[in-house]
């Protein structure tokens, strides 16, 4: 395990306190007029699900968790979550909504990703920098509209919904960051 400066901490990051294993779904370093710093941070403890949040000073250092990643495939999603497959043992694992939040937009059938262990527990999973979407639902073309113009919402075929430039159409494939859930390119 390392450790890191409460300062250095960024949304996703695992950490342990007191024992527990906790993901930071969001993060703000505060400076108060002429009073010290500190961050605020909202936390999910992966246990039990519970949500919470921590104030910590600039100065402390904080236990970074140390994962294992092995490489998965994913199968499909139901109602009891998202399945991936061990591409070498072919062991089946299960991972609920709660763990992987808006990362499961992300998601396409049989494409192979990272999937984060701590100890012989899933804890999460680490998506390429980019995927390919189909659009299935979009409005039409505006025609004369120009790239530079006004974007319009687009329905991927996971769910997902990304604003796209008004060339885009239904059938179209299109490339979407998986950090911050935008548009780059047609694909």
């Amino acid at each position: 395990m390392s450790s890191v400066q409460a300062t250095r901490l960024r949304k996703g990051n695992l950490i342990v306190l007191d024992g527990e294993l906790y993901r930071i779904l969001d993060r703000q370093h505060v400076t108060p007029g002429n009073l010290r710093g500190f961050v605020r941070v909202k936390l999910r403890n992966l246990r039990n699900g519970t949500l919470q949040e921590q104030r910590l000073r600039s100065e402390d250092v904080i236990e970074r968790a140390s994962l294992d990643e092995v490489e998965m495939q994913y199968l499909y999603s139901d109602s009891s979550g998202h399945h991936f497959m061990d591409t070498r043992t072919y062991e089946q694992i299960s991972l609920a909504d709660e763990v992987l939040g808006e990362m499961a937009g992300f998601l396409v059938a049989e494409s192979v990703i990272k999937v984060e262990f701590f100890g012989a527990d899933p804890v999460g999973i680490e998506l390429p920098q980019t995927v390919d979407l189909a659009v299935i639902e979009t409005a039409p073309a505006i025609k004369g509209a120009t790239a530079s113009a006004q974007l319009k919402p687009a329905t991927l075929e996971t769910g997902l919904v990304v604003q796209v430039p008004p060339f885009i159409t239904v059938g179209d494939r299109v490339r979407v960051n998986t950090e911050s859930g935008e548009y780059q390119s047609r694909a």
